[in-house]
């Protein structure tokens, strides 16, 4: 099993969610497997795409951008499907418009 993990602009944020959720490793647009996917706002340093973008945080005494973090569990054989599809909506036409991540999962255990 597979984490992938995502900093995208909030501007590309519903774009991702529905490529990931049209994916054929997601099930399509006909449901199938179910994934686990964390969506989180934090405050990153991916450059700026406008001025609306731009935040000043006091407590990070620096300039910040809010960005969206993404978390999803997902099987081996399908990193490469839902990373391609984060990959192609997450784009910006910024020379770095966020990061993606995988990291193996030693142990994922469901709550019955």
């Amino acid at each position: 099993m597979k984490e992938i993990k995502a900093y995208v602009h909030g501007s590309r944020i519903a774009d991702v969610i529905a490529a990931l959720k049209s994916s054929p490793a997601w099930g399509g647009e006909h449901g199938g497997r179910r994934h686990n996917l964390a969506v989180y706002v934090v405050k990153g340093s991916l450059l700026p795409q406008d001025s609306d973008e731009k935040r000043y945080s006091m407590a990070l005494g620096d300039e910040v951008v809010n960005e969206y973090k993404l978390e999803l569990l997902c099987e081996d054989s399908e990193v490469e499907t839902l990373s391609a599809a984060l990959m192609t909506a997450a784009r910006t036409g910024q020379s770095v418009a966020g990061w993606i991540t995988v990291i193996d999962v030693v142990s994922a255990t469901p709550i019955h």
